[in-house]
């Protein structure tokens, strides 16, 4: 007998249980993986039986993880997402139909998303899809055939083109009236809408003032948001003033959605590259697409409208 059949416990045990923890109740899980709650109790007492441990207590209104479940629970999930991206790796290599691109949720939205609905309508028979994420690294790029990836271009694993640079400015919704400012320091005055970065590489306002040599703190109470999207729906919903990257809000302001406050403007010198593992050949279609896609960036795309993602996002 394999020694994984001898001293692994079922995979599907494993995957019902991910589902409880994930969801927190038996139910929830039942209604996820399409199957009846009784179904995944008999998965999870499996489990239970195979490894000869209680992995929820049952309460009266609902379960909780024992210290055996949680362990277990940091060991399942990362090896069934890994298992995950592995497969769906492998299909994308053996399928040059469908190509695959990383980039971050505001990338995807505001900038890629609509150059592939015209890429798609002339190219159907190419399937790109996206992965939206906000935690990339190098290693991470050799996962997908590309990656919109955010730096200085110097990376030894990655072959790397420009797309569009880094510039940010205040921006406001053309709803609001806001006088004009004729120095960056008079935006501190003004209701901010505030980006919380601390978690990840990106400007907030404590950066764009820094960029011209001013010292700045938000005011204490007032809404902070953890994402670049977050934040500029926020704009776009009238909540005061934000931070506006020129690949989100370039085709807002011709549209005249969102108005610039000021002439003011942080170019700090990073850029947004299409980029693929070096070692990684590119099929005849990926080819097309990473020409495609070079020769759009001097050509505006058709806006989405906030809140509008990809299928599937």
């Amino acid at each position: 007998m394999s020694r994984y059949l001898r001293n692994l416990p079922p995979l599907e045990s494993l995957i019902h249980f991910e589902a409880v923890l994930r969801n927190g109740s038996f139910t929830k899980a039942a209604t996820e993986l399409c199957v009846t709650q009784s179904a995944v109790s008999k998965q999870i007492r499996t489990l239970e039986d195979w490894l000869k441990l209680p992995l929820f207590e049952r309460l009266v209104r609902g379960i909780q993880p024992t210290p055996a479940g949680l362990a277990l629970q940091r060991e399942v999930s990362p090896m069934l997402q890994s298992l995950l991206h592995s497969v769906a790796r492998l299909q994308a290599e053996h399928n040059r139909h469908t190509l695959t691109v990383n980039c971050t949720h505001a990338v995807a939205q505001f900038w890629l998303f609509p150059r592939l609905v015209a890429f798609s309508q002339q190219h159907p028979d190419i399937t790109v899809n996206i992965h939206a994420s906000n935690s990339m690294d190098e290693a991470s790029v050799a996962e997908y055939d590309f990656a919109i990836f955010y730096g200085d271009g110097r990376w030894s694993s990655l072959c790397a083109e420009p797309l569009f640079p880094e510039v940010v400015y205040p921006v406001y919704s053309a709803q609001l009236d806001f006088p004009d400012i004729s120095q960056p320091a008079d935006l501190a005055q003004l209701p901010l809408i505030q980006l919380d970065s601390s978690a990840w590489n990106c400007i907030n306002w404590h950066d764009w003032f820094g960029h011209f040599g001013l010292t700045y703190s938000p005011p204490e109470r007032v809404p902070m948001f953890n994402q670049v999207t977050l934040a500029f729906n926020a704009v776009l919903q009238g909540m005061g003033i934000g931070l506006g990257w020129e690949f989100m809000a370039h085709d807002l302001l011709q549209q005249g959605v969102l108005k610039r406050l000021g002439p003011f403007a942080f170019v700090s010198g990073k850029v947004d590259f299409l980029a693929h593992p070096r070692h990684k050949s590119l099929s005849d279609n990926a080819r097309l697409f990473k020409s495609w896609l070079l020769d759009s960036v001097s050509q505006p795309a058709t806006a989405v409208p906030a809140g509008a993602l990809p299928p599937g996002y």
